[in-house]
């Protein structure tokens, strides 16, 4: 289960401190990678493919993560009943949310959102933060700061009652 005590204990923790993998580099963007072994999402292209180690195998793609949501949305359009979901960042036009299509372009980013709160790997700072929604949409410089929320694909080793319960 998600909770806040779960996402706080990620707060200030570097990549090589999350993936036992040992899929770190600097240079790569670790938003979706922060997320994925959060939530424990194993679909697409995984840390493992990239090091073949022997953790936990969670996605590295901001646009396959997008793609795996059961729905997506514009942020303005998301229910507020709906207190828990992904949080993607980038261009308008990188996305179709009819087909929840991203492109693969290098400004494009991905947190949690949770108890009003966005959880995200900082590639800048090197660790995962937390900044309201507001704070969140300055991630990028307007146009590329277009946020859009993704209902969690829980394929992870959560109980479905656990999933149901976070939908709703």
């Amino acid at each position: 289960m998600v909770t806040r005590d779960i996402l706080d204990g990620y707060l200030g923790e570097s990549i090589s401190e999350i993936c036992p993998n040992g899929y770190t580099q600097a240079s790569d963007n670790h938003c979706a990678h922060f997320v994925s072994h959060a939530l424990r999402f194993r679909f697409g292209v995984t840390c493992r493919d990239m090091k073949k180690g022997a953790g936990f195998a969670a996605c590295i793609r901001v646009q396959d993560v997008f793609h795996s949501c059961p729905a997506v949305g514009t942020w303005a359009s998301k229910p507020a009943s709906v207190d828990i979901c992904l949080v993607f960042i980038t261009h308008a036009a990188n996305v179709d949310v009819s087909t929840r299509t991203m492109q693969n372009v290098p400004r494009k980013h991905v947190g949690i959102f949770f108890d009003g709160l966005v959880w995200h790997y900082s590639n800048s700072r090197s660790k995962v933060v937390n900044q309201t929604p507001t704070e969140f949409s300055g991630h990028y410089p307007a146009p590329s700061n277009s946020m859009f929320y993704g209902h969690i694909p829980w394929v992870g080793d959560f109980p479905t009652e656990v999933q149901t319960s976070m939908l709703a």
